[in-house]
């Protein structure tokens, strides 16, 4: 019997110290819009985005650790703990490389012992050499969509997804591999899986418009039918606007919920969200500030634990 679980109702996320655009990031991730405002009303606004997403999580009973940053080293980008690490149903920890060297500096002893004194920890995964050594990425569930019951990870390639550690990743946690190619409107490789595909319990939610080759697409809809999972289709707009960048985690009493911004929520029509609290709830967080300076959004912002408590 197949105990693992799609959704978990444990999470970590990082209260922001010092949020700001991050030029490192934007190179490759054409999300991100600098912001005319001045950093520190960016930062403000961020807090207060950040403090109510918080709060409506743990409204509906989802478990929510939370980790505040420290001023130094500035990391701007550590509202989005997902890309570091991931911690996994046997206990396993995985540590990523990262493709920006701010990034890199997340890694602060803040999440790692938060992480130490909740959960049961039986082995850490450390892919960070492939930064140093290979100059190699993978930025966690940001580069891969996860399937934990089928064992199965998607990624599409870029610059922050490099294939050879997204295999060494595979192998070690034994997921099958779906590698393709997705691109935004500029024929430029998406930045991230986690911006135009989501995976829930029963469904897929992926922007195929977005992946140029018939061979790819056909690869994901067989994999979704073996699956038994609904494909849920978006289009290049609503991928824009955070429509790919949802997450479903359960509450304590195994309720589950669909976590999208309200941003994502605006852009979907009558029938998409039909289709969506047909299996879940939707919980909405309002975070534009932090959706345009850090060209991230819902599930960007929530590290999954499905590590057993201590």
């Amino acid at each position: 019997m197949n105990l693992l679980r799609q959704t978990t109702d444990h999470v970590l996320m990082v209260r922001p110290a010092r949020f700001a655009y991050n030029p490192q990031t934007a190179v490759n991730n054409s999300f991100q819009k600098e912001s005319m405002q001045q950093e520190s009303v960016v930062h403000q606004k961020a807090l207060v985005e950040f403090d109510h997403f918080v709060a409506l999580l743990r409204h509906h009973n989802i478990n929510v650790t939370v980790v505040q940053d420290t001023l130094e080293p500035h990391t701007p980008d550590s509202i989005f703990p997902d890309n570091g690490f991931s911690l996994h149903h046997d206990g396993t920890l995985v540590l990523y490389p990262m493709f920006a060297p701010n990034r890199r500096l997340e890694r602060k002893d803040g999440v790692r012992s938060a992480l130490q004194e909740r959960f049961v920890i039986e082995r850490v995964i450390d892919l960070t050499h492939y930064e140093h050594s290979r100059n190699k990425f993978l930025e966690g569930t940001g580069s891969m969509v996860l399937d934990h019951v089928h064992r199965i990870a998607y990624a599409c390639h870029s610059p922050r997804t490099h294939v050879e550690v997204f295999y060494d990743f595979c192998i070690q946690l034994d997921y099958s591999p779906i590698l393709f190619g997705a691109l935004d409107r500029n024929s430029q490789p998406i930045y991230h899986t986690n911006v135009m595909m989501c995976i829930s319990s029963e469904s897929i939610i992926v922007c195929l418009e977005s992946i140029p080759e018939i061979a790819d697409r056909k690869r994901i809809l067989s994999s979704a039918e073996n699956a038994k999972k609904e494909v849920i289709t978006i289009d290049m707009f609503q991928m824009e606007q955070f429509a790919g960048n949802m997450l479903q985690l359960r509450n304590s009493d195994n309720k589950p919920f669909l976590i999208l911004s309200t941003t994502a929520l605006r852009c979907l029509t009558s029938n998409q969200i039909e289709r969506l609290t047909h299996y879940n709830a939707l919980l909405t967080p309002n975070i534009p500030t932090i959706e345009e300076n850090g060209g991230g959004s819902v599930r960007c912002m929530i590290a999954e634990c499905f590590a057993h408590l201590k």
